[in-house]
């Protein structure tokens, strides 16, 4: 019978029960879903997102105690024992600082997070361009160093920036920290005519070639004990067709030791990123892009590091940004951007993952080399994932939320494995799903009612590679 001449509803009925048993989909054998562990059971909210938020040794996340994650009203990092439950307080703010979106040092009991304005005012409140990176030694928490300097008034100075920085990210190795930045400056130049750049969002980093002081000519000056770039260059107005860009963000560090090269040559430092282009008929969307960075960022380039009144910071000598995707004329256009995700790499440098929409309007798993050439669908589940995602240490799984639970997608052949139940009520957040260093657990965020609230709480569930079919 053919389904053209089927009523609609009568051909997903009849149809129904012969796709889902063709797809390449499963509960794991000899462990059924379900299994998740409600983590933090203190009162309020917990929150995280990404995927840096696990301790070295497995043993410990860090979060933030925001209420509701779209503000920004946290004042305290925390961390919890996934053993014994025990939680330490890292950082609480005694001057009305939000404190938020921490993440721990791949090697060291070391932990970065967003801090605000202290004493915030009604002119200088938290916002994208008025933030900073903190840092905190675990072994001797409360007490902060400033990662990033920030010179809010000229004579600007090279190594700091005049703006906001968000979601700090160390390297693999961890002696680098990559994040997203907007500046102030060029942002009280909104409505001014004289011409300016735009401020946009860019990617920064931070290389351990401080301290750098800054001058006290504006009250909100600080100094910072890092060296901090950007390392994107985006345009007022990219012309249409064109590589150029608006927009840098979501971005993520390429491989554990950066990646291999078609010369055989190891780029051993390299960021993925979504870049938001021009289409030839004006529309935008965004792209995979790739900026490959130097072994030393305090050279200058074709502008001054530090920027100007009127000029954003420039990259420094030797940034090379590259595009990666070219999806103008698929039917939906460019990196899904809902679910909001982060690029992300494969361990060992040679994938860049993605979600975009597959025909049917579904986001799905995809991934490019570094190097450029076609991407790869790698999933083709029958919903839409729904959430940013990481990849296991091994490199063989990517963990998000689908259907209101947590999967794995094995990347080689594209089989979803259900770990969690359906939860309609109240289903994994979009947030993350956040593989631990050892493979064993992922952990994710369910928003749970209490006392006639939702407050964001921390689960795990465990995880084990099924055996090879």
């Amino acid at each position: 019978m053919n389904a053209a001449f089927l009523p609609a509803r009568t051909a997903r009925v009849f149809f129904l029960p012969l796709l889902l048993a063709c797809l390449p989909f499963t509960t794991r054998a000899g462990q059924p879903a379900g299994g998740e562990r409600l983590l933090t059971t203190g009162a309020g909210g917990y929150g995280f997102t990404v995927a840096f938020v696990w301790s070295p040794d497995s043993e410990w996340i860090v979060y933030d105690r925001r209420p509701v994650l779209a503000k920004y009203d946290s004042r305290r990092i925390e961390q919890i024992n996934i053993k014994t439950g025990k939680t330490v307080l890292l950082y609480e703010s005694d001057d009305e600082a939000s404190c938020l979106l921490a993440y721990y040092h791949p090697k060291k009991p070391l932990v970065v997070f967003v801090r605000g304005p202290s004493h915030p005012t009604p002119d200088w409140s938290y916002a994208f361009t008025r933030r900073r990176g903190a840092l905190v030694d675990v072994n001797n928490p409360g007490k902060i160093r400033p990662l990033d300097a920030m010179n809010y008034a000229p004579p600007f100075a090279a190594g700091a920036l005049r703006g906001g920085s968000h979601v700090h990210v160390f390297s693999p190795d961890g002696e680098w920290v990559a994040f997203t930045y907007e500046d102030e400056v060029l942002a009280r130049l909104a409505d001014s005519p004289v011409p300016h750049d735009e401020n946009q969002r860019n990617l920064a980093v931070s290389v351990p070639r401080g301290p750098v002081r800054v001058n006290r000519n504006h009250p909100r000056n600080h100094d910072g004990d890092w060296f901090s770039v950007v390392v994107t260059r985006t345009i007022n107005q990219p012309r249409p067709g064109s590589d150029e860009i608006s927009r840098a963000c979501e971005e993520s560090w390429v491989g554990k030791n950066g990646y291999l090269r078609p010369d055989g040559v190891r780029q051993a430092r390299a960021l993925a990123f979504q870049g938001r282009v021009t289409a030839p008929d004006g529309s935008t969307h965004a792209e995979v892009f790739v900026v490959d960075l130097p072994p030393d960022l305090t050279i200058p380039g074709d502008g001054p590091l530090e920027g100007t009144e009127t000029r954003r910071p420039a990259p420094p000598q030797g940034v090379s940004q590259r595009r990666l995707t070219f999806t103008s004329e698929n039917k939906y256009p460019g990196v899904a951007q809902d679910p909001r995700h982060w690029l992300h790499s494969s361990p060992d440098g040679s994938q860049i993952a993605f979600l975009m929409r597959d025909d049917n309007g579904l986001p799905q798993l995809w991934t490019i080399s570094p190097n450029g050439a076609a991407p790869r669908q790698v999933s083709k589940h029958p919903w839409g994932i729904d959430s940013a995602f990481t990849w296991s240490p091994d490199g063989k799984f990517i963990a998000h939320v689908m259907d209101s639970s947590v999967f794995v997608t094995d990347v080689a052949t594209g089989r979803a494995i259900r770990l969690t139940s359906p939860d309609r009520q109240t289903p994994p957040m979009r947030e993350t799903c956040a593989f631990s260093p050892d493979g064993k657990h992922i952990a994710f965020l369910k928003n749970l009612p209490e006392e006639g609230r939702h407050f964001p709480k921390i689960f795990l569930v465990p995880f084990a590679a099924p055996a090879p079919e």
